[in-house]
């Protein structure tokens, strides 16, 4: 456990910064993962488009 410092307490500011950051990389990585696989989709239509 680290040793607290002259302020133990927890800092507001520190508490909503980590939680919007995690919060924007939680959107961010959904938004990114669903437009992978979108692409992915199109892209594997398009394979089998050009095989036959």
């Amino acid at each position: 456990m680290a040793v607290p410092g002259p302020y133990s307490g927890v800092s507001t500011l520190a508490f909503v910064a980590r939680a919007s950051a995690f919060t924007f990389g939680v959107v961010y990585g959904s938004i990114k993962l669903s437009y992978l696989k979108a692409k992915s989709k199109s892209h594997k239509k398009e394979e089998v488009k050009g095989h036959h």
